[in-house]
């Protein structure tokens, strides 16, 4: 008698973890390189007989129902998986922002040593000269910038020069080093505008900028986020309206138990 109310539960969880993905994708319209999320849902389990399906087989004698009938139970979040689409590309007075253009993420190193992997090239020097993202994950492969660098240039291919004590030639310091993934999809989401390696997305393919297919990094540059404001405030409201809807249907069936409830009296 209660699988009405049950079935409206279920819409009514997936519904806010619907807004809440998409209130995550609108709190971060301004990060830097972050990467919009959807809800993907599916059905649950249907059944093929109830109650009065059961009735209808006790009074006629038969096993055979007049029409196949299925119940829906529900509804659940199948998975989250993140847009990957490049975001557009602000120009900086920092020499240390890198955009990649293209395919392609940035390798830094996690405190337990592992790999893990951001779009996010809004970098910085720290105290030891190493170059590290804004939490102090540090560049892999590493690269140290002298305390008498007076300039930087960072070609398209990856390539760090650097001038010393203003002076006119440059030296390499280091090359940048870029992944790409089978499935970007199925990377994991750590936070910090950071992923990791998954199962789903397959082994990491290392390269060198602008060859194989790798994008070109772009110095002065920062990929904002692919996050469309407008197109998410769509999502908000028809989310809104959906769970506005199941609402009143769990009121009107309420209503209908309340309306039974007398009737028996």
């Amino acid at each position: 008698m209660f699988q009405p109310l049950y079935v409206a539960a279920t819409g009514l969880d997936t519904i806010q973890d619907e807004i809440l993905d998409i209130t995550n994708n609108l709190a971060n319209a301004k990060t830097v390189g972050f990467k919009k999320g959807r809800a993907e849902m599916e059905s649950l389990f249907y059944v093929e007989k109830s109650f009065k399906d059961m009735l209808y087989e006790e009074i006629s004698g038969s096993e055979n129902t007049p029409v196949n009938v299925e119940y829906g139970t529900g509804v659940r979040i199948a998975s989250t998986p993140k847009d990957h689409t490049q975001g557009a590309i602000e120009v900086t007075n920092n020499p240390l922002d890198l955009a990649v253009q293209g395919e392609g993420f940035f390798v830094v190193r996690m405190p337990d040593g592992s790999p893990a992997y951001t779009r996010a090239g809004n970098f910085r020097v720290d105290d030891a000269g190493n170059l590290v993202n804004p939490n102090g994950r540090i560049l892999e492969p590493g690269v140290v910038i002298p305390s008498d660098t007076t300039s930087v240039t960072i070609s398209q291919d990856g390539t760090i020069m650097i001038a010393r004590n203003n002076e006119k030639d440059l030296t390499e310091v280091g090359q940048l080093t870029l992944a790409r993934f089978t499935n970007k999809a199925g990377l994991k989401s750590l936070g910090q505008n950071i992923y990791q390696m998954t199962e789903a997305s397959g082994e990491p393919v290392l390269g060198v900028a602008n060859a194989d297919g790798y994008g070109s990094i772009n110095q002065y540059s920062l990929e904002q986020s692919n996050v469309d404001v407008i197109s998410e405030m769509m999502r908000m409201v028809m989310a809104q309206r959906v769970f506005d809807t199941v609402t009143k249907a769990v009121q009107s069936y309420e209503g209908m138990l309340a309306s039974l409830d007398k009737m028996k009296q």
